[in-house]
């Protein structure tokens, strides 16, 4: 029976659910039905009104709408594109491997292949005119600061090409003089970053090379976002804007900045397993650096990223010291390194300023956005899902 405060045990959940213990544990997972754990046996339960809400959605006549809940949590895929897709524990921008394309490329030209594979480089143009306003923002983040940027330039369309991938170069160097706080330039994106942070020559290629493995990745939580906004017929401003937004949250973009304070903490304490230990034990429970659904045998941008550190680390005792830290983490949590962990291992070992990972995922992924913003607005079709209501209903 269920406890005092309406928290069911695991055998009563999965009961109600008509389900075995193991696909119980697999909602949780998921992230179809929340967990507690009791104060004192430590056990965890299940919140009543969510487990018959789940059981609600398991039998709706309209299974097409059951189809659509698991569709919206690493299910099924729901849009068409053409840009990207992942395959096979491997990342393809328009059927070509990321991974291959970072060992040469450059943002724009990953960009200019995300945008139309039609081999035309966008980025010939001038730089574009920073507003006034954007200059005077001490102390604001470099998200804070690029999403100022985007704001700014929504609210005036009247300055934006009526083709977004005619002004994407535009945007984009806006977007790297907004982060930096710097003023616009021509100078290619991965250098721009390099310049402003001191970095040395091997350092530069990294930079660059993760500008392209992050430049897309299919339709992740802020592309989503872009999608959605620019199907509204909004401008290419307004559409990045909302991709920053949705890159803020902790489970998206700040997942480098989390892998980084376990690291930072491991490096500065007595015992640095106990200290990774203790950090996803009791502040980053959602492994912060570590696995991704999509890559159940590891996420290939990290492998890169990492295996191209490792190659750097003679002769640099702090880069030695955190690849030792991201092994030993791995292995306490039995889990394959992802992206966050890779750019806080970057961030950290070559003292760049702090939020300098975000700012690479920033840059980076406002590629995909651009071409995902493009092929939004080109299919003219507004997205707008309908909702199940599962609340209370009106009584007489």
């Amino acid at each position: 029976m269920a406890a005092m405060n309406n928290d069911l045990s695991a055998q009563d959940a999965a009961r109600l659910l008509g389900v075995s213990l193991l696909t119980l544990y697999s909602y949780v997972s998921r992230g179809l039905l929340a967990s507690v754990r009791n104060g004192v046996s430590r056990r965890k339960r299940y919140p009543q009104e969510e487990v018959l809400r789940l059981a609600a959605r398991k039998h709706d006549a309209k299974r097409g709408g059951q189809a659509a809940v698991a569709a919206m949590h690493w299910g099924l895929p729901v849009l068409e594109t053409q840009i990207s897709h992942i395959a096979g524990g491997r990342l393809l921008y328009r059927g070509y491997d990321a991974t291959a394309l970072a060992r040469h490329a450059t943002l724009e030209a990953a960009a200019s292949l995300l945008w139309d594979d039609g081999a035309s480089d966008y980025f010939q143009q001038d730089a574009p005119c920073l507003p006034q306003a954007l200059s005077s923002a001490p102390g604001a983040t470099p998200l804070a600061r690029a999403t100022f940027a985007m704001a700014m330039l929504a609210s005036a369309p009247a300055n934006v090409p009526a083709s977004m991938l005619q002004g994407g170069h535009a945007v984009m160097r806006l977007l790297a003089a907004a982060l930096l706080q710097t003023a616009p330039s021509t100078l290619p994106l991965h250098r721009q970053l390099a310049q402003a942070w001191q970095a040395d020559a091997d350092q530069t290629q990294l930079i660059r090379a993760a500008l392209v493995l992050l430049a897309d990745h299919e339709l992740n939580a802020s592309t989503f976002a872009v999608r959605c906004v620019a199907s509204t017929g909004a401008s290419l401003p307004a559409s990045l804007g909302a991709g920053l937004a949705a890159l803020s949250g902790n489970k998206h973009g700040g997942g480098s900045a989390a892998a980084r304070r376990m690291l930072a903490q491991a490096l500065a304490a007595p015992d640095a397993r106990d200290s990774i230990a203790n950090y996803y034990k009791t502040i980053a429970p959602e492994f912060a650096g570590f696995g991704h659904p999509l890559y159940p045998l590891g996420d290939p941008r990290a492998a890169y990223l990492l295996g191209t550190l490792s190659t750097l680390a003679p002769g640099r005792p702090p880069l030695v010291a955190i690849l030792a830290l991201c092994t030993a983490a791995g292995e306490l949590l039995d889990s394959k390194p992802n992206a966050d962990l890779a750019l806080a291992a970057m961030e950290l070992a070559f003292d760049w300023p702090e939020g300098a990972g975000m700012a690479v995922f920033a840059l980076a992924r406002s590629a995909g956005w651009i071409a995902h913003a493009a092929e939004q607005a080109a299919s003219a079709a507004l997205i707008r899902p309908r909702a199940r209501y599962v609340g209370r209903h009106q009584r007489d």
